[in-house]
């Protein structure tokens, strides 16, 4: 697949709910609170989650992308 700039080309095959699972199981500095957005405000949560995670915006949509293969 390739990365691109936005994550709603992301293919989702999961529900965002079992994301956050996964990821805050797998990141435990991850809180219910970094999920939460506005619709108009979800590209920011994209960022506020790679600057925690200390990843590259790319690195978290790889990391997404990864998810859907579980």
């Amino acid at each position: 697949m390739a990365i691109n700039n936005k994550m709603a080309k992301t293919t989702i095959n999961r529900s965002w709910r079992e994301q956050k699972v996964m990821l805050k199981q797998r990141f435990s500095i991850l809180s219910d609170k970094d999920f939460d957005f506005k619709t108009e405000k979800k590209e920011m949560m994209f960022d506020n989650l790679a600057v925690k995670l200390k990843i590259t915006r790319a690195e978290l949509e790889s990391l997404f992308a990864e998810l859907q293969t579980y």
